[in-house]
């Protein structure tokens, strides 16, 4: 009994911390997704306030992806968009726009 709790409660740790976003991964994505088009990273992300970024990432950033879906200037990016790669990364992304958001007061480091 005991070595069964034991293993229930390492399980459900180690299942909660890689749950978890990461801002770094967060600014990964972004450099590599969203600077191509949005050319001037740091004032994009401190654009909007955190709960504007909330709103845009929630439901693993679809109102974000339907925003770009939308848009003709977009167009290089509809196929990331639509990926699962996106829905995936998404909760890293939302991260590290809130962190960076316009009422945060950080500044990200986009190198």
């Amino acid at each position: 009994m005991y070595k069964f709790v034991l293993l229930f409660l390492s399980i459900m740790i180690l299942s909660l911390t890689s749950a978890n976003a990461a801002i770094y991964k967060g600014q990964r994505v972004f450099i590599k997704k969203c600077l191509p088009c949005h050319k001037d990273g740091q004032n994009f992300v401190s654009k909007y306030k955190m709960r504007h970024w909330k709103k845009l990432m929630k439901k693993k950033g679809k109102p974000l992806a339907q925003l770009h879906l939308k848009s003709k200037k977009a167009k290089k990016s509809w196929k990331y968009f639509k990926s699962k790669r996106y829905a995936k990364k998404s909760k890293h992304l939302r991260q590290f726009l809130v962190e960076y958001a316009k009422d945060s007061g950080n500044v990200p480091a986009c190198n």
